[in-house]
């Protein structure tokens, strides 16, 4: 079966660039970066290149950079590394929205139960986190703050120049995850003005299990795992060379191609839109529509029909649910529900999100293929 790929913020194929850039670090170029020999050296000098590729894209120092094992690992590490292991001699407070990863709740949430206490903003119909709600949210002891750049399931863009400039004056850290949006818009930190930047190879055409963490020079994070001085001591182990040469081969990629890929992907998202809507007399609906997004993404409704129903019957079509469902009952995701969008709406949403590889035809197939499957199970 030839599959049509659509869920590209779930995870990207590596690019045959990368791939073909980390390939001698998996052959001839084994050599541990620690060891002094010429393998050794080789190694570390891969790993210094990859280190500025990546500085390149996000406009920091390569120091600033520390590699992990993924993006999770990093948001654990700019979260737990912040506040204080023990919140009972010294409770600090944190802010989340409520349309973070678990990749950010989960941490944030471990921290309430060490003593630390949490506060969750919420967001507009649009998935936009009020600027003016984090500022009431402000308390005395408040450390960190912790906001997405990119919501992964409808791709919104959030106010994070705004919400830094709010952190900065306040005396707070600001973390931000831009796993979705690196690579699909401008990451710039000196733009955004945050202190803690979480970056997954995944999401930006590298191998899966890589990912890095932007560390503001000055900011001092207590580590996670304790071991060697590997990544400056915060993500300690032998380093995975050629993950981390893929990382930087695929962020110099990113940064050739940002523009281009940019404007004719956000090309296709808006046809694969027009005519699901036009094919359906606009009953089918997108969601945060009005708000800036990622030029990829796209979270639809599909209304009298449950999603995991409807790509049931488009099997060769790749996409994901915006709400999972479990039987007859539907859990609303927690985006859809900060939102404001109903149950019913939100057992119908699809996430379709494009990418590099996506053509015209295959965006043209996917939504001749959910129409008539949408008007099969729902009886239009």
């Amino acid at each position: 079966m030839k599959y049509v790929y659509l869920d590209y913020n779930a995870t990207t194929p590596i690019d045959p660039t990368v791939h073909k850039a980390m390939e001698p670090f998996l052959k001839d170029q084994f050599g541990n970066p620690s060891s002094n020999h010429a393998l050794g050296q080789q190694a570390a000098g891969a790993i210094d290149q990859a280190r500025s590729q990546l500085a390149d894209l996000l406009s920091c120092q390569a120091e600033e950079l520390i590699f992990t094992s993924g993006g999770t690992e990093s948001s654990n590490l700019a979260i737990q590394g912040i506040l204080p292991q023990s919140g009972k001699s010294n409770p600090r407070h944190l802010i989340i929205s409520a349309i973070e990863h678990p990749a950010t709740v989960e941490p944030a949430n471990s921290m309430c139960r060490l003593g630390h206490s949490l506060t969750v903003v919420g967001c507009d119909r649009e998935a936009v986190v009020d600027v003016q709600e984090v500022a009431k949210a402000i308390r005395p002891n408040t450390s960190l703050v912790s906001i997405m750049h990119a919501n992964n399931e409808v791709g919104t863009l959030q106010p994070i120049h705004a919400i830094a400039k709010l952190c900065r004056s306040s005396g707070i850290l600001l973390h931000v995850d831009v796993a979705q949006s690196l690579g699909k818009v401008p990451v710039d930190v000196q733009e955004l003005g945050a202190d803690l930047l979480t970056i997954a190879g995944h999401k930006l055409y590298a191998p899966k299990g890589i990912g890095a963490l932007y560390i503001k020079k000055g900011i001092g994070l207590h580590p996670l795992f304790f071991g060697a001085t590997q990544e400056q001591g915060l993500s300690p182990g032998t380093e995975n060379v050629s993950q981390i040469v893929a990382l930087g081969a695929a962020a110099e990629l990113a940064q050739n191609r940002l523009e281009a890929d940019s404007e004719r992907i956000g090309k296709l998202r808006n046809l694969l839109e027009v005519q699901l809507k036009d094919g359906s007399g606009n009953r089918i609906t997108i969601n945060a529509e009005r708000a800036e997004r990622l030029p990829n993404t796209s979270s639809t409704n599909f209304p009298d029909v449950v999603a995991v129903e409807l790509l049931a019957t488009v099997p060769e079509l790749c996409a994901s649910t915006g709400a999972a469902c479990h039987s007859n009952t539907t859990h609303i995701s927690a985006t859809l529900a900060a939102m404001g969008i109903s149950e019913e709406v939100a057992r119908g949403t699809i996430r379709l999100s494009l990418g590099r590889h996506t053509t015209e035809t295959q965006a043209a197939y996917a939504s001749e293929q959910l129409l008539g499957a949408w008007r099969g199970l729902s009886g239009c």
